[in-house]
C-alpha cells in the first residue's frame, strides 16, 4: 500500500518551492509559513549578505525551539510521575501496588 504524495507549492524567503509530501497540503503550507517567518525574523535583525546564512540561523532558531519544547515535555512528565507517586502513597497498600505496577509499565511503553 503506497501513500499518496502531494505536490504543494510554498513560498519561503520570496522563492517558490514545490514540496512533495504524504502529509496533508494544509500542514505542509503551515510548516513552510513557519520557516518563512523564522527566516524573516533573522533577516529583520540586521544585514546578512547571504541568504543561505540567514536560512542556517533560522534553522538554528527553530531547532532551539524544538529542543526547549522537548525539555519542557520531559520536565512536565517528571512532575506528573512525581505527583502520581505522591497520590499512590495516599491509597491503601493493596491498591498502591496495582497503581505502581501500572505506572512502571506505562513508563516502559514510552
Amino acid at each position: 500500500m503506497s501513500t499518496k504524495k502531494h505536490a504543494v507549492k510554498v513560498m519561503i524567503g520570496g522563492e517558490e518551492y514545490t514540496v512533495r509530501s504524504d502529509l496533508p497540503p494544509e500542514y505542509t503550507r503551515e510548516v513552510a509559513a513557519y520557516v518563512d517567518q523564522a527566516l524573516k525574523k533573522v533577516l529583520s535583525q540586521g544585514p546578512i549578505v547571504e541568504t543561505h546564512k540567514a536560512a542556517i540561523l533560522a534553522a538554528l532558531d527553530i531547532t532551539n525551539e524544538l529542543f526547549q519544547t522537548k525539555k519542557g515535555e520531559r520536565e512536565v512528565a517528571a512532575r506528573l510521575a512525581a505527583l502520581a507517586d505522591d497520590l499512590a502513597k495516599l491509597l491503601p497498600a493493596g491498591k498502591r501496588k496495582a497503581v505502581i505496577s501500572h505506572q512502571s509499565s506505562a513508563l516502559t511503553d514510552n
